[in-house]
């Protein structure tokens, strides 16, 4: 990471790279992501499928194995690095959805991976001599334009370091309970991250984020949603992928998404790496 990457994701609990993915690759994610979200359901190959009836978005499931050019971006070297100092060299990738937002889709309420009191031995965010570790995190790989003014992913920068719980109708009031509630405001306190097609954001599993009402209605929002925590610890399954997935899987992936004890590094680390202190 850089000085100014890591400095601002302490402040704020998130980082917004820009055209990290172009060109050709982008076109051919782009392109498998069209054919993933444009497939009838009763074609969908075994391990894959989505809740077509979820009202606040639609989560096509293992999205970034449906195509190699997906899957190639949970080892991006733009983002590798950090992926690096997060997990001091002991990465596991646990899941990769791709997510599909339109404006027939209620409001995603604020929301966080963790909150005070919820197991203390996750979800953990703290600074190690002059680097960053964050045990969960999630990289969000855009492929589709957002611009100001349309929706989607919401913040509440500087709460991935909060030590009190929010109060659940602050921001915004009566979201839970209340199906169709509709949010377009920014009410301060809170980021709208307006991401163009390639960008990638992190953030923290411990901040909280919620996705304001899609307002277009002649394009929609789609992005790779990839997580990550250490090869040490489970937060989930132990074997979060089925064989039909794991079958489609490149060695290196299968080696990111494998446990493996905290002293031991990773091959595809050791070999994109060299030698680690």
């Amino acid at each position: 990471m850089t000085p100014e990457q890591r400095y601002f994701f302490d402040l704020t609990g998130y980082l917004h790279l820009r055209e990290v993915v172009t060109g050709q690759d982008l076109q051919e994610a782009q392109e498998a992501a069209d054919r993933y979200i444009g497939m009838p359901p009763e074609e969908w190959p075994p391990g894959f499928g989505a809740d077509l009836e979820r009202k606040d978005v639609t989560g096509y499931q293992n999205g970034f194995a449906f195509d190699k050019s997906l899957e190639k971006l949970a080892l991006h070297p733009t983002t590798w690095p950090i992926l690096m100092e997060f997990t001091n060299y002991r990465p596991r990738f646990t899941s990769g959805t791709l997510g599909y937002n339109h404006h027939k889709h209620w409001f995603h309420p604020l929301h966080a991976g963790w909150t005070p009191g919820k197991r203390p031995d996750i979800r953990r965010y703290f600074i190690d001599g002059d680097k960053i570790r964050c045990t969960d995190f999630i990289f969000f790989f855009y492929l589709s334009d957002v611009f100001p003014g349309d929706g989607g992913l919401i913040v509440l920068p500087g709460s991935h370091k909060a030590e009190f719980e929010r109060p659940q109708d602050m921001f915004y009031q009566n979201t839970y309970d209340n199906e169709g509630y509709i949010a377009e405001a920014v009410p301060p306190g809170v980021c709208n991250i307006t991401p163009r097609a390639g960008d990638v954001v992190i953030i923290s599993e411990r901040l909280i984020h919620g996705v304001l009402n899609w307002k277009p209605t002649d394009r929609d929002r789609r992005f790779l949603i990839m997580r990550y925590n250490l090869q040490h610890a489970v937060t989930g399954s132990v074997t979060p992928f089925a064989e039909e997935i794991r079958a489609r899987l490149s060695p290196e992936t299968l080696e990111l998404i494998a446990l493996a004890p905290y002293a031991e590094i990773k091959n595809l680390v050791k070999e994109r790496c060299g030698d680690i202190a």
